[in-house]
C-alpha cells in the first residue's frame, strides 16, 4: 500500500493564495481579491482532492488530508465533505519540517508516500500513476514546478525507513534553488532519484491567465 498525503489549507480570505490575492489587487484593483483568491484556493482543492480519491478507488492507496488553518473537529469535518475519512493537521513550522511530520506516518508504518499539494490546475491521475511506477525503481521522485519548486515528493520503500537521508534539512523553501537544492542533498546521500514532467502551480495572476475562460 501507498499513502498519498494532500497538503491542504482551509480557503480563508486573507490566510490563503496570499500572492495572487495581491496580484488580483494590484494588477485588476479588486477590491475584493483575498476573497476571490479564497475560491480560487478552494476549487484547486476540491479538484486535486476528487483525482487523488479516484484514484483511490482504482488502486491500493491510502489517501490522506493535511490539513491548516484548522483545528482537529473542523479539519475532520472538512475532510469528510472532501471524501477524506483519513485527516491529519499540517503542525507548526516550515514547509521542511510540516512535510517531515506528515512522511513519518509514512516512516512508522514502512509505507511508500506521495505528497503533493493543491496549486496544480492541471493535475490529473496519469501524474500520480506515473510517479508510482517510479516509485517501484527509484527512492524519491520529485515534480519540478516552473518556480524552481515542486509540485509532488515522492519516497519510496527503501528511504521511508531511513528518516535522516530525506532531503527536506537545509532547503530554501519558498526561494528558486527548491529543486536544486534538494537534489544536491539527495545526490550526497546517494539517493536515487527520478523526475517528473516540469508543470506550473498556481500562485500568481500570470499563472491564472491559461486557466481563465
Amino acid at each position: 500500500m501507498l499513502q498519498i498525503i494532500v497538503m491542504a489549507r482551509w480557503p480563508s480570505p486573507g490566510r490563503c493564495k496570499r500572492r495572487l490575492s495581491r496580484d488580483l489587487y494590484n494588477r485588476l484593483d479588486l477590491s475584493n481579491s483575498s476573497e476571490r483568491a479564497a475560491r480560487i484556493q478552494k476549487r484547486l482543492t476540491v479538484h486535486t482532492t476528487a483525482v487523488v480519491r479516484g484514484l483511490a478507488d482504482a488502486m491500493v492507496i491510502e489517501p490522506v488530508l493535511a490539513v491548516s488553518g484548522l483545528g482537529p473537529n473542523a479539519a475532520g469535518r472538512w475532510g469528510q465533505q472532501l471524501g477524506f475519512p483519513l485527516v491529519r493537521l499540517q503542525g507548526q513550522g516550515q514547509l521542511g519540517t510540516r512535510l517531515r511530520r506528515q512522511l513519518m506516518q509514512g516512516h512508522r508504518s514502512g509505507m511508500p508516500s506521495l505528497v503533493i499539494g493543491t496549486d496544480l490546475p492541471e493535475l490529473n491521475p496519469d501524474d500520480l500513476k506515473r510517479a508510482i511506477e517510479q516509485l517501484q525503481t527509484h527512492d524519491l521522485v520529485l515534480g519540478p514546478a516552473s518556480d524552481g519548486g515542486y509540485w509532488l515528493l515522492g519516497i519510496g520503500e527503501n528511504l521511508i525507513h531511513t528518516p535522516k537521508h530525506w532531503p527536506l534539512i537545509g532547503i530554501p523553501w519558498g526561494g528558486p534553488t527548491v529543486l536544486e537544492s534538494t537534489l544536491k542533498a539527495a545526490s550526497a546521500h546517494a539517493i536515487s532519484t527520478a523526475l517528473l514532467p516540469r508543470r506550473n502551480d498556481l500562485d500568481h495572476w500570470s499563472d491564472l491567465k491559461p486557466w481563465q475562460g
